[in-house]
């Protein structure tokens, strides 16, 4: 088969994967418009993939939670990390499938779920704000109706079934459907995966032939970074020069749904979640001194940046800041992306927009 045959199968399977999991949003009808469905299908694809990824060192983890809470220990994270083998982990007794024994009181027992997740999951959720939607799917009889279909086989998310790469691709189709029935710009949240190849491409192209020689350690930054797939591909391809590669990843993102959607495909990859980071790049930089060797973005055009325009002023007179060279005009905030990312470049550092 092709590479080209496989990425056309590997559309297609993910196309299906996406549209069999977007039909759970047809049990939504009447208590959620079509725009709001994603307050729900996103964050159940994130719990689903975590509680997937997990079925087979939960039990390790079960049993290494008790051992320590025997032993007084209170400092269990990194213990029950190593026992998970992610750097995530659910110590609640309760499973998604065990959910299904009790519908009375499946409220009640699927909070409990989660709050077993680790902190860095449970931070992905309250930035979902899926409290809400609990409660809202709790009141109108939806909540073991919408569970109980992402227990079916057709929403198994496991990784041993989905790759990292193809559950940023089902990620980014269910943001595109959600964004078109809000009547939206599909483009404003995603970036199509042949562009960002290219861009990668562009990038590392002059450099092929001495990073396959000498090895690569780079650092990849993304300053609105949506679901964080720009920072996936350019990983693949750093990773299909030298499969001993070391990669760290930066990001950051305003959008409060994409940034949790970055921040768990990070979790699942096993990268370090904490260099994504939530809030405005232009008043709130959360990578202030820091350098880096690739930059590739896709961020905002044709906005203004009249909201940020207090700390976007006040940081242009520092000396040597950001935005030290001079201001745009209020209506040209993709020149202050610009800015902020120039002023991010190692000497020998190189940037895609």
């Amino acid at each position: 088969m092709t590479i080209s045959e496989r990425q056309k199968q590997t559309t297609i399977n993910v196309q299906e994967k996406a549209n069999l999991i977007w039909a759970i949003a047809d049990k939504l009808v009447g208590v959620y418009k079509p725009h709001e469905y994603g307050k729900v299908i996103l964050p159940m694809c994130v719990i689903k993939r975590f509680s997937d990824a997990l079925v087979g060192t939960r039990q390790a983890v079960w049993d290494k939670y008790d051992e320590l809470k025997s032993k007084g220990i209170e400092v269990k994270d990194g213990f029950l990390k190593r026992a998970s083998g992610y750097l995530f982990y659910n110590t609640s007794k309760m499973t998604l499938e065990k959910l299904l024994t009790d519908e009375f009181n499946i409220g009640e027992n699927f909070r409990m779920y989660l709050q077993g997740f680790s902190e860095n999951v449970i931070d992905i959720l309250n930035n979902f704000k899926f409290e809400d939607e609990i409660k809202k799917m709790e009141d109108n009889g939806l909540l073991y109706l919408v569970i109980s279909e992402f227990c079916s086989q057709k929403a198994d998310l496991s990784p041993d079934k989905v790759t990292s790469t193809d559950m940023g691709y089902i990620f980014e189709e269910l943001v595109r459907k959600f964004s078109e029935s809000y009547d939206e710009q599909a483009g404003a949240h995603f970036t199509a995966r042949d562009i960002i190849y290219l861009m990668s491409d562009i990038l590392i192209g002059e450099d092929e032939d001495r990073l396959r020689e000498e090895g690569i350690t780079a650092t990849v930054y993304d300053m609105a970074m949506g679901t964080s797939q720009m920072l996936g591909c350019m990983t693949e391809r750093l990773l299909e020069l030298d499969k001993d590669a070391s990669i760290k990843c930066f990001g950051q993102e305003l959008n409060e749904e994409t940034f949790a959607i970055a921040k768990a495909d990070m979790l699942i990859k096993g990268g370090n979640a904490e260099n994504m980071k939530h809030g405005d790049t232009l008043s709130n930089d959360h990578f202030a001194d820091y350098t880096f060797d690739y930059i590739i973005s896709n961020p905002p055009f044709g906005i203004e940046w009249k909201k940020e325009k207090n700390a976007v002023e006040n940081e242009s007179k520092k000396a040597g800041g950001r935005f030290s060279v001079g201001l745009p005009p209020i209506s040209d905030g993709q020149m202050l992306f610009m800015l902020n990312g120039i002023s991010k470049l190692k000497d020998t550092g190189k940037i895609g927009l």
